[in-house]
């Protein structure tokens, strides 16, 4: 039988995901990254987290700043709390005792601390120094081997912290159980702050870069959605019965309707229709099977508006708790955190049917193109695992024309039908077309179908009879003079 290591959390529901359950009590980890990537903030959140839990903390630190502009900076966070310092959490400085009487007298300031405060976790802040005054590598390591080994001894987690990107080889990545690696990339004229696991001893971990903010609440970490859900964490729901799309010329198009917990896509340019669907999707939603409205580029207020000229009271439907709307604008966010919100959001409503306007607007605020298949796959496949049925729209760039830019390849891996929509030129009109292109599982109808918008909703009709060409963009008549 496998031995399970003593684990507490960090209180950062990320970074607890990340370490498979939290640190390990007792073990010993280095804090690494350069000037303002947030090891500070991430060692003191984890440190008030700790307190809160029932745990006492004890923070020393080797660098000339004092506490009072520490302090000054961590008030900004709500996790702060002016009140337990001093008690369950102390602060200490042990500059001075470096600076003067060398390594060996901050070992020993520091055990009588830990004991004295009956500290569970340590964070010793400005490992450089403590580096730069040592005579040589084995001065280093002794300096974390006698105050790792008292540390643990008492039962007291240590973090180093420290600005210098240490080599794997170094002699403090040789002496510690893990290396937790802070950093900072720019794409374009956007920063998007990253954290990897560097290394973790005797300990599962879930490895590779993953985002990360700093904000009011302090540290927030967002795990590589594919990496926690590399294969959903539920049972998939095998009753495949048909549920309204809301319009009933489209569901007698698919069979009676999408199958239960699928994924539908709807491609087409801009102003064709995708969102108008989706309103009509999620006029089916009633409080006992809520819906959600998972947007970019609508507001809720033009949203609302857009509903009732389609004859939908969407404020009625949010009062009654059958529909709730989550809009966020596209300049700035991260994908995975729109991942979990989404998910979070499911959870927390119960939420049966979902309108995702847009896999556009979300791939946007991705780094890494190659990257989304995996990622709307893994989320997609969770969203069918909690039994969701999504409608989803996705923006392509041509008109008219016969040509069609899949927005990403290996659809197939993540939507399990598509319905095309385009423009189409007939008899002098520009007109809506909506097609059927796959349906996974399922029969259904190829028919070409013209999307008629009104005051009264959305509806389906055949009108390009005797024509061809309809997909050019340009129908052209079959009638020969």
């Amino acid at each position: 039988m496998l031995k399970q290591l003593k684990r507490f959390e960090t209180g950062i529901a990320g970074l607890d995901v990340l370490l498979k359950g939290g640190l390990i009590a007792g073990a010993s980890y280095i804090v690494q990254g350069r000037p303002g990537s947030g090891k500070t903030i991430l060692a003191n959140h984890l440190a008030f987290n700790h307190i809160k839990a029932g745990g006492r903390a004890l923070v020393a630190s080797l660098l000339a700043e004092s506490h009072e502009r520490l302090f000054q900076y961590l008030s900004t966070m709500s996790f702060f709390d002016k009140q337990k310092v001093g008690n369950e959490i102390q602060f200490v400085s042990a500059f001075d005792t470096l600076e003067s009487e060398g390594l060996d007298e901050v070992v020993k300031l520091l055990r009588r601390e830990i004991v004295r405060q009956k500290a569970t976790v340590l964070i010793v802040d400005g490992l450089l120094n403590a580096r730069s005054q040592a005579g040589s590598a084995i001065d280093t390591k002794k300096f974390i081997a006698e105050l790792q080994g008292h540390a643990a001894f008492s039962g007291c987690t240590v973090l180093f912290l420290t600005s210098s990107r240490l080599d794997d080889g170094s002699p403090e990545h040789t002496m510690v159980d893990g290396v937790i690696e802070l950093g900072e990339a720019l794409f374009g004229t956007r920063s998007v702050r990253r954290i990897q696991l560097r290394k973790t001893r005797g300990s599962g971990a879930l490895s590779g870069l993953h985002e990360c903010l700093i904000g009011d609440h302090g540290v927030e970490v967002y795990p590589r959605l594919e990496s926690i859900f590399s294969a959903p964490s539920r049972i998939e729901l095998t009753d495949m019965a048909p549920l309204t799309t809301g319009i009933k010329s489209l569901d007698t198009l698919m069979g009676g309707g999408l199958p239960r917990a699928s994924v539908t896509l709807a491609l087409g340019p801009s102003g064709v229709g995708k969102t108008s669907l989706g309103i009509n999707f999620l006029g089916a939603c009633t409080p006992a099977e809520p819906g959600l409205h998972f947007g970019f580029y609508e507001t809720p207020d033009r949203l609302k508006h857009k509903a009732k000229a389609l004859g939908y009271d969407f404020q009625a439907k949010e009062d009654q708790g059958a529909l709730h709307i989550a809009w966020q604008p596209t300049t700035e966010g991260l994908l995975d955190g729109l991942g979990a919100r989404l998910l979070g959001l499911v959870d927390q409503h119960q939420i049966k049917r979902v309108v995702i306007d847009s896999f556009g607007g979300m791939a946007i605020t991705g780094n890494n193109p190659p990257r989304l298949t995996s990622f709307f796959s893994a989320l997609m496949g969770e969203m069918r695992a909690r039994g969701v049925l999504v409608f989803a729209s996705w923006e392509i760039r041509g008109l008219f024309g016969p040509e069609i830019d899949a927005p990403t390849p290996d659809l197939s891996n993540i939507v399990d039908n598509i319905l095309l929509l385009r423009f189409v030129e007939h008899e002098a009109e520009l007109k809506r077309l909506l097609t059927v292109l796959k349906m996974r599982d399922s029969v259904y109808d190829t028919s070409l179908m013209e999307v008629v918008i009104n005051a009264q909703g959305v509806d389906l009709k055949k009108a390009f009879k005797q024509v061809e060409s309809v997909l050019s963009g340009s129908a052209a008549s079959t009638l020969r003079p």
